[in-house]
């Protein structure tokens, strides 16, 4: 296939602007933050050495420069932060409020359809049943492994298997999973590994991502091959971390070592276990990928994440995606407010 130049020229030229833009940006922020503290830095310096040669006390740096100085610093994130998440926010829950076309108001219309149309409750349903199943299973998959290869012989070999899946993307674990469960009409030849041992077994082959609730329960399957390895490896440091000597007197009172799993390796490590379920929550709240890729979110397996792109970007129903978009963040705000608290509660003990 061709590529005619000319009829692409004005994208080639939008994408030559962002790329000039960006490295005039980030060029600029590296280059003030380079050279900035470093006159500073010379400043001070020389403050100190004639300080030292006329006997004079050491200067003291203010306490409003040094807010200043701390300002200038924050003020890329902080102006980042604001066109990327503050302003985007606001843009987004005002149009919630919105029509389609983003132009008369509707009020609480676009909750109320998200909560009585069939097709979105099911979607609602489906995210619930991920964010309670990946982050049990993947937990609980990831701790069992931490706790039987903790201290055994290859036990790098073993944490690297089970964390390899971590360095595939969402789209390519996908596609791996696909070609799983991979189906190709009865009588013909299966390709899909699924398939293959259910008819070497004497069944009958399936179309496994076809048939509800059983495709959105292989969706999760995919979450959990990828993020146990994450849970593995926090909790496996913080197994690590226990000290020895509890470990050692807990063994010369005698305990059997489920009696050593619940009482003290389990409370040893709850905050990592806090932190890997409520890591795990928000990134199962925000799935997309997964379900994009193997199904496309047809067959009763779309999510919110999926339904949102759909509804604004397909469907150019803006003010229905943005309240899904809407009903997402408040989802995801009380598990992070939960664990500011709970680090804060931790930093303080």
């Amino acid at each position: 296939m061709d590529f005619d130049f000319a009829a692409e020229q004005p994208k080639l030229l939008m994408l030559m602007y962002g790329l000039i833009a960006f490295a005039v940006v980030v060029g600029g922020l590296l280059l003030l933050l380079d050279a900035v503290p470093a006159w500073f830095a010379r400043r001070r310096d020389a403050q100190l050495i004639a300080a030292s040669a006329s006997g004079a006390p050491l200067p003291r740096r203010p306490k409003q420069r040094e807010g200043i100085f701390a300002l200038f610093f924050l003020l890329p994130t902080v102006l980042l932060l604001t066109v990327g998440l503050v302003v985007p926010a606001i843009r987004t829950t005002l149009l919630s409020f919105m029509d389609a076309g983003s132009v008369n108001w509707v009020g609480l219309d676009n909750y109320s359809w998200m909560f009585s149309e069939g097709s979105i409750v099911r979607v609602l349903t489906n995210t619930l049943v991920w964010v309670i199943l990946v982050p049990l299973v993947a937990t609980s998959f990831g701790l069992i492994y931490a706790v039987l290869v903790d201290r055994a012989r290859l036990e790098a070999v073993a944490k690297s298997l089970i964390f390899m899946p971590m360095a595939i993307s969402f789209v390519g674990a996908s596609i791996i999973w696909k070609f799983v469960y991979a189906y190709r009409g009865d009588g013909e030849q299966q390709i899909g590994l699924l398939n293959q041992l259910v008819t070497s077994l004497g069944g009958e082959p399936k179309s496994w991502l076809q048939e509800a609730p059983l495709n959105t329960l292989l969706l999760i399957v995919i979450m959990v091959w990828i993020q146990a390895g994450f849970a593995m490896v926090v909790l496996s440091a913080a197994i690590k971390a226990i000290p020895a000597d509890i470990v050692e007197a807990a063994r010369l009172d005698g305990v059997t070592p489920w009696q050593m799993f619940w009482q003290i390796t389990l409370p040893s490590i709850r905050p990592a276990l806090i932190v890997v379920v409520v890591t795990l929550s928000i990134a199962t709240l925000k799935v997309f990928d997964i379900v994009r890729t193997a199904t496309n979110g047809n067959y009763d397996t779309s999510v919110i994440a999926n339904e949102m792109y759909n509804q604004a970007f397909r469907y150019g129903q803006n003010g229905q995606g943005s309240a899904l978009a809407v009903f997402l963040f408040i989802l995801v705000v009380p598990i992070v407010i939960y664990q500011i608290r709970n680090l804060r509660q931790q930093r303080e003990g």
